[in-house]
C-alpha cells in the first residue's frame, strides 16, 4: 500500500489526481483496476500567520506548537 500527496487539477468538469508512475509500477496497477483512494485534505498555514495578530513571532508560535511532539 502507498501514501502519496498529490494535486487536484481540473479535468473537465472533475477533478483529477494522477498517480506516479512508481507507485503505479509498485502496485501494479493496470488500467480499468479498481483502486481504493481515501481522500484527507491539506491545509497551509502559513496564510494564517500573517492574520493572526499577536506579540509573538511565528517561528516562537511553532517552536511553542512543537514542544509536545518530542
Amino acid at each position: 500500500m502507498a501514501e502519496i500527496e498529490a494535486v487536484a487539477r481540473k479535468w473537465g468538469d472533475s477533478i483529477a489526481v494522477i498517480l506516479p508512475h512508481d507507485v503505479v509500477k509498485a502496485e501494479k496497477i493496470r488500467v480499468d483496476d479498481q483502486v481504493h483512494i481515501t481522500v484527507k485534505k491539506g491545509y497551509d498555514l502559513s496564510s494564517f500567520f500573517g492574520k493572526w495578530k499577536t506579540k509573538k513571532t511565528a517561528q516562537e508560535l511553532k517552536d511553542e506548537s512543537r514542544k509536545g511532539w518530542e
